[in-house]
């Protein structure tokens, strides 16, 4: 039988991302080649978190279809599950296939296309994906907190975990490849509410059974940052496994805004343990997600946002204007309380985005002078490699050879168009 060749994308989250992994990795053990020229199928996995994510969605769609007018388009995520649900038609498109069967979409399209080839449970890692020696994990899907805003739940359902059995058995089948293991998930807080087991636990436990230098935490909501987390930050911190890279999405700085959104915590109390983090490692890396023009956000609610984020250990902003999202409660909040205009938004966007660049410009400024453990990823140009530093800062090193996958001693000289440059040791 001729062989079959696909190629694939990602929109939005890394929970996207991990998944769209594990889909490649699923085909190419099958027997399917990645092709991005001339594939036979293109698989797309979609966002629907903003307004904005879903049409570019659509104009993907659109694009791959002008693109690759003979290829089957297949169109998975939480926007082609918002599609299905809501029967919208989208040009281009072969099929979608919806969250519920996300996990299944390698075996579905196997079992659609006649191949005799079967999916193996234990693939090994193809060298497209662990070139520079990081490895996408998804953990746990769904979430149950409703946050006002949030259309996620809706779209992916309550939390599923996977066993940390399981996750053990993937890392170690490919365990002499992979330098850092990246976890990711929608919610944290919610794994091993189905299974009897927690998030601490899972850390520990993969740090105790692999042998993989480097566990990094792709996004870790703040219902996670609980005293016995902090406990256990401090405790394994000096052994250098866990990468001190900490993405927490916050939201707000205000507390009126916060208990609009329905997210269970007031500023002051995560502003402590942001600056716990900090004292356990000074050089951990801190970032947020903010949403900017929420309903009823006056001037004051984004002073709050703004002083709390100033003052803050916080390292480095992703700014987002809030965009109603149909079914959530925030869209049946909208038509008893005042919105935001778009020009404010913009406003208020561009002054965090200001802010963010002169905490991030600060944030590189500490690094000067210090040596740091760094892995070595597969961008090279000429002389210079890029890396990631142990708190995942990048960083462009000076090198004569090609080190990629390697962890090494580097040194920082300096900054040059907002990026740290350095040398080996």
């Amino acid at each position: 039988m001729k062989i079959k060749t696909f190629a694939s994308f990602s929109f939005g989250c890394r929970v996207n991302q991990a998944e769209r992994e594990e889909l490649d990795r699923k085909l190419l053990s099958s027997g399917f080649v990645y092709d991005l020229n001339n594939p036979f199928l293109y698989i797309i996995n979609t966002c629907a978190v903003t307004e904005k994510a879903e049409r570019e969605a659509r104009q993907h769609i659109y694009q791959a279809r002008k693109k690759f007018p003979l290829s089957k388009i297949i169109v998975t995520g939480c926007a082609a599950t918002k599609w299905i649900k809501d029967k919208v038609k989208v040009f281009g498109a072969d099929e979608f296939i919806d969250n519920t069967n996300k996990e299944y979409v390698a075996e579905l399209l196997l079992n659609k296309f006649n191949t005799n080839k079967t999916v193996s449970e234990k693939y090994a890692v193809k060298d497209k994906f662990i070139d520079s020696g990081r490895y996408i994990l998804k953990i746990q899907d769904g979430c149950q907190r409703f946050c006002s805003y949030c259309i996620v739940p809706y779209l992916r359902g309550i939390p599923k975990s996977r066993k940390i059995s399981e996750l053990i058995r993937i890392i170690k089948t490919n365990e002499k490849t992979i330098k850092e293991l990246i976890l990711t998930a929608i919610n944290t807080e919610a794994f091993g509410y189905d299974t009897g087991e927690n998030f601490i636990t899972l850390i520990d436990q993969l740090i105790k059974s692999t042998s993989v230098q480097r566990v990094s935490l792709g996004s870790i909501h703040p219902w996670s940052i609980t005293s016995d987390f902090l406990e256990y930050y401090k405790k394994i911190n000096s052994s250098g496994r866990l990468v001190n890279y900490f993405h927490i999405p916050l939201q707000s700085g205000s507390d009126k805004i916060l208990n609009l959104m329905k997210r269970g915590y007031k500023r002051d109390e995560i502003l402590v343990k942001l600056f716990e983090i900090k004292k356990i490692n000074s050089t951990a890396f801190i970032g947020t997600d903010i949403i900017t023009g929420f309903l009823e956000e006056d001037d004051q609610d984004f002073e709050d946002t703004y002083n709390f984020l100033e003052k803050s250990p916080i390292d480095k902003l992703h700014v987002f204007r809030f965009s109603i999202r149909e079914k959530t409660a925030a869209y049946h909040m909208a038509k008893r309380l005042s919105c935001v205009g778009a020009s404010m938004q913009q406003k208020r966007s561009r002054a965090l985005i200001s802010l963010g660049k002169k905490k991030y410009a600060l944030h590189l400024e500490k690094h000067i002078g210090r040596v740091y453990k760094a892995l070595f990823l597969k961008d090279r140009r000429e002389s210079v490699q890029s890396v990631l530093l142990e708190n995942q800062t990048p960083a462009y090193i000076k090198t004569e050879k090609d080190l990629t996958g390697c962890i090494l001693d580097v040194k920082i000289t300096g900054i040059t168009k907002g990026v740290l440059v350095g040398e080996s040791e």
